[in-house]
This record gives C-alpha cells, sequence and structure tokens, in this order.
C-alpha cells in the first residue's frame, strides 16, 4: 500500500492545467494488471490534454457497489511536494490525504475481497476519474453524460478526506469564470482605451452587493483567481475572475443560480463586454444516515475502529451527487484529514490508510456477501 501511494504521489496530476494525467493512469492500469483486475480504459474527449477514467471490478455483473475517487490534485507550490517522505506512521506529500491514500485504500479493499474467496451477490465497481479538483466537467459530469456513471448501482463510497466522519450531504455550487473585454492603449492616451480591470470591477461591486444579502452559512467568493492586463503602461484590454457560490440544502439551487448570472444580464445591458463560462455546478444532495449503506458503513467503522462515526455535510460540493442525484446512497469517508489537505504539509496516516481499506471491504461484505 505504501509503495503504490508513493507511485501515485510521484505523478504530478496538477489540476488545473490537468498534467500527467495518462502518466498517472498507466500507473492505476499496470498496478491493476499485477494485481489480475478486469479493467478498462475510458476515453474522455476535452478540449485540453488528454483525460481517461479507469474502470476495475470484482464479481459478477449484477448489482453494483462503486468505489469511486479522483487522481488529479491541486497545484503544489514546491516541486518537492511530488517527492512522498515517510516519518514513521505518516506519508508527506501533495495528494496523500486529498485523495491518493483513498484510491489505494479502495483498490486494497476489493483485493482483499478477491483474495478471501467471497461471493458476492453482484459487484465492487472501482472507477477512477480526472478533473474533480475543477468541477469534474471532463471528469465524472462526462461519465454520467455518456452513462457510464452508476449503472446497476446499489450504492457509492467516495474516500475523500473526511477526517474520521461520514460526509453523507453536500452543498450545491455554481463556480464560474468571467471575461471582461475593454481596447487596449498605451498609458499616456489611457482615453483611447477601454479599461477592462475597471469594468470587472463594476460587476465585482453587483456581486458583493449580492453577496450581503445571503443568509448566514451562504457564501460568494469572488477572485479566486484573477488575471488582467499584459503591462503596468497598457490599459488592460482583458480581465479574467472567478466567482464560487456555494448553496446550502434550504436555499432553492435554480432560483440562486439565477440570481448570481443575473449580475451579468444587468452588466451587459449597461455596455459591459463580459462572457460568463459555467464550469462547475450541481445541487446540493443528501442520503440519509439511515439507509442500509449507511448501516453498513458506521457499524464496519465502529467495528475497525472502536468508535461510531458521526454523520455530517461536507464542506464543499462532491462528486457523491453524481449518485445521489439518481437516487443512489452514496456517502463519503475515506483516510486524509480536510484540514491538511492542498497544503504545503499534506500529508496521510498509513495506519488509516489500511483501517479504510479494511472498513470499505467489511462495509460491501455486509450488503452485498452471499449466505453460505
Amino acid at each position: 500500500m505504501v509503495a503504490l501511494l508513493a507511485a501515485l504521489v510521484e505523478v504530478a496530476t496538477e489540476n488545473p492545467p490537468g498534467r500527467a494525467y495518462l502518466a498517472c493512469v498507466d500507473t492505476i492500469e499496470r498496478t491493476l494488471s499485477e494485481l489480475s483486475f478486469e479493467h478498462e480504459r475510458v476515453e474522455i474527449v476535452s478540449p485540453d490534454a488528454p483525460r481517461a477514467a479507469v474502470a476495475a471490478w470484482v464479481g459478477d455483473p449484477g448489482p453494483t457497489l462503486y468505489f469511486h475517487g479522483h487522481y488529479d490534485v491541486v497545484p503544489a507550490a514546491q516541486p518537492s511536494q511530488f517527492m512522498p517522505r515517510v516519518e514513521g506512521d505518516a506519508m508527506f506529500g501533495r495528494g496523500t490525504s486529498d485523495m491518493k491514500s483513498g484510491l489505494v485504500s479502495m483498490l486494497f479493499a476489493a483485493k482483499a475481497i478477491r483474495e478471501a474467496g467471497v461471493h458476492l451477490n453482484g459487484r465492487i465497481g472501482l472507477l477512477f476519474v480526472p478533473d474533480e479538483e475543477t468541477g469534474g466537467r471532463y471528469g465524472s459530469a462526462a461519465l454520467a453524460a455518456a452513462g457510464r456513471l452508476g449503472g446497476d448501482a446499489i450504492g457509492m463510497l467516495l474516500p475523500e478526506p473526511t477526517s474520521g466522519v461520514v460526509w453523507n450531504a453536500n452543498r450545491g455550487a455554481v463556480t464560474i469564470e468571467a471575461t471582461v473585454w475593454g481596447r487596449a492603449a498605451h498609458v499616456g492616451l489611457a482615453h483611447l482605451g477601454v479599461n477592462a480591470f475597471e469594468r470587472a470591477v463594476a460587476i465585482v461591486e453587483d456581486l458583493l452587493a449580492l453577496k450581503g444579502q445571503l443568509p448566514a452559512g451562504a457564501v460568494l467568493l469572488v477572485g479566486g483567481r484573477v488575471e488582467a492586463g499584459t503591462n503596468f503602461n497598457v490599459v488592460p484590454s482583458e480581465c479574467r475572475f472567478t466567482v464560487d457560490r456555494r448553496t446550502m440544502a434550504d436555499e432553492d439551487f435554480a432560483a440562486e443560480r439565477r440570481r448570481l448570472l443575473a449580475v451579468f444580464d444587468r452588466a451587459r445591458a449597461s455596455g459591459i463586454d463580459v462572457a460568463v463560462d459555467v464550469f462547475q455546478e450541481g445541487s446540493a444532495s443528501r442520503t440519509p444516515d439511515d439507509v442500509p449503506l449507511a448501516r453498513a458503513l458506521a457499524s464496519s467503522v465502529m467495528e475497525v475502529t472502536g468508535a461510531a462515526p458521526g454523520f455530517e455535510e461536507g464542506p464543499g460540493l462532491l462528486e457523491t451527487r453524481f449518485y445521489a442525484e439518481r437516487g443512489i446512497p452514496a456517502l463519503a469517508y475515506g483516510p486524509g484529514i480536510l484540514a491538511v489537505s492542498h497544503g504545503p504539509q499534506e500529508f496521510v496516516k498509513i495506519s488509516r490508510m489500511l483501517e479504510v481499506a479494511k472498513i470499505y471491504a467489511l462495509t460491501a461484505l455486509k450488503l452485498m456477501a452471499k449466505a453460505t
């Protein structure tokens, strides 16, 4: 398990922009072949670098419990973050917590079930996907649109870094990149230009007014990424910025989406040349904590760790939504720690990676093992 995690961390699958995806897919497929897993590479069409998912199975076709995880990671501040190091029970490196350790856990859970010779009422489906960190447009969303996600599913487990709790719900999200255009000019002739940055500021002021109207707990983040201009002495002809709106379960997602996009409609009506790319969106979803999958997971956590897990709403937009919106029970539980994920000292406890593998295997057996 440690060797596989190290091998995965060494592949710098930074997203954005989507680097080294196929190298990581090669590593995953090579491991599956060494373990004699039936598997398939699923090509995903995108306008950028090539993308692919990997699907694998244990058991016979039929009702399927999916172990689903993403192999992309957020960008690292230093190349050394892709040089995994082990200190005691911890491995440090980008993606150790979010969520390459989870990929290892789910793979070894399936391996343990197969090697135990347990006959299942159906099968375990393993799915390794790209692009989660930028919303899943060319990952899970593309697979769902192609009918390649959740077939025959009875449930889904997602090994995100949940810090020991189960996330059975997620917030909704509308995430956009706005591009405002102007006209470049020399600073000495600024009156001949149109300042795209200043026009963007006018839109941001409207967005901040909207932010002030939101209920407590709702989120509107403006400027997570901003790009403008070419030099200090040139009127900027283009300005790009992101807006990330996170909705709560009791908000009307469709209405809040319209409310956000109306800001840009008003800008256009005022003469501002602006385009909007909605590159991530999904409504809030929830799986009840008393469905069979939730009960099986909770009892497995109790057996392995000695403590019952809490059930909470995840802080972000989770890929459980692609299953939950189809009526499939979907829960997130993984070995990582959210507080260290995406940070410069990201790490995972190796012992937790093993615990989660045991928990996933036990959960599958509780749901799917044939009576003898």
